[in-house]
């Protein structure tokens, strides 16, 4: 199959895999989840699982993600701030290091929500503006991003800021943070502004209406994910395609960026439940109007399971079935020259409320790809496949190259 006047379409659904749960009578929220669309694509279509995250690696959609677009993240993995950074227009220079710069809420010395309630972009951004008129300097300054996803630049001894163990913090929920304070004795810098930015925001106006409002206040921020910039090989390079992604999230519209591939701003996307589905459905098929692949990520079904949120993971993975692989699936399910590529990045399971390195269901559909029949869309389906990756970042190449699959 030749790339010339074809279409590639990648619809992602971040952390949508997840176990068996006994409340559903041993199924998973996507086989409990109507899901006519996935199911089309699986009975008519290839479906096989991949692993996205390399063995030692921390299981994040940062790693994950990089990996769908087909580049190795063992060579090419930088941190996750990186990323963010890039897609804010943020230039790294040599002596910096980016770190991602989380609103958290403690509550008596532990870790209560990874996302200060999933605070405003609005309430956010002032607080960001509030901490970086105190905290900012020569050294270190702090940059707005959306909801509670922000980054903090800091200048310094560099290898000792790389080599700080920070915690993801949906991964240390109910924690006690003292065990997890990124310290070292050649810099520390980074646990001394986490530790300030908690003095600080205690009596901020924005958390005392918060907390009236019965919301979780934004009281302290966490770092993390940090890294240095890093240059990919662009996409057109390795594939011959232009294209856009589509994504709410500064991460994965970074790793687009960082690739040469266009990020789409679609009005309305959150990255929460609440997110443009429909939006970015007409986005994307506006888009391959004019160029040939486009990469699309919601991160509903991940924020529902790292809130523990069966009914909502469940009606994102329907939300993202109707009204994304829906629609796109109608406009291209009889076109000749189109691939679709349908999948998680990585499994966030309600029971774990966070990210695991497990294998990952997917579907192929569209020419070239000889069906393999199954019953419908899920992991036990695609567990019973021996079409397999255990090196995803092989699965682009093969679904944008291989005349057959």
């Amino acid at each position: 199959m030749t790339t010339k006047q074809k279409r590639f379409i990648v619809l992602v659904a971040d952390g949508m895999a997840d176990y068996p749960i006994p409340e559903l009578g041993g199924r998973t929220p996507l086989e409990a989840a109507r899901t006519p669309h996935m199911d089309f694509l699986a009975q008519h279509g290839k479906v096989g699982r991949a692993r996205f995250v390399p063995e030692g690696m921390t299981p994040g959609s940062d790693v994950a993600n990089l990996a769908i677009f087909g580049y190795d993240p063992q060579k090419y993995f930088p941190g996750r701030a990186p990323f963010e950074a890039i897609n804010m227009g943020i230039n790294l220079q040599e002596d910096e290091v980016a770190f991602r710069c989380n609103l958290v809420t403690i509550e008596q010395n532990a870790l209560a929500d990874y996302s200060a309630g999933h605070i405003s972009t609005k309430e956010a951004q002032e607080i960001i503006k509030f901490l970086n008129s105190r905290m900012g300097n020569e050294r270190v300054r702090f940059h707005p991003g959306v909801s509670y996803r922000h980054l903090a630049i800091i200048k310094g001894n560099t290898a000792a800021l790389l080599a700080l163990r920070c915690a993801p913090p949906h991964d240390i929920m109910g924690q006690d943070i003292a065990t997890y304070m990124p310290r070292s004795r050649a810099d520390d810098v980074v646990a001394g502004l986490m530790e300030r930015s908690r003095e600080l925001l205690s009596s901020h106006e924005i958390n005392h209406v918060r907390i009236d409002l019965k919301e979780n206040p934004a009281n302290m921020i966490w770092l993390w994910g940090q890294g240095k910039r890093i240059q990919l090989p662009l996409f057109t390079e390795k594939y011959g395609l232009r294209g856009a992604v589509i994504s709410a999230v500064d991460l994965i519209k970074g790793i687009g960026r960082a690739i040469g591939l266009e990020p789409l701003s679609v009005p309305g996307a959150t990255g929460y439940y609440d997110t443009n589905y429909e939006g970015k459905a007409a986005y994307a098929l506006k888009s391959l109007e004019k160029k040939p692949f486009v990469f699309v990520h919601v991160e509903a079904p991940d924020e529902a399971g790292h809130n523990g949120d069966l009914r909502a993971k469940i009606s994102a993975i329907e939300n993202f079935d109707r009204m994304i692989v829906g629609p796109i699936l109608e406009k291209y399910k009889d076109t000749p020259g189109v691939r679709i590529l349908v999948l998680p990045d990585h499994p966030t399971p309600l029971a774990l409320k966070t990210h695991t390195a497990d294998p990952v269901c997917f579907v192929i559909y569209g020419e070239g790809v000889v069906s393999n029949k199954a019953a419908g869309f899920s992991e036990a389906i695609a567990e019973q496949s021996d079409f397999k990756f255990t090196n995803g970042h092989e699965l682009m190449d093969s679904f944008v190259t291989a005349k057959t699959l």
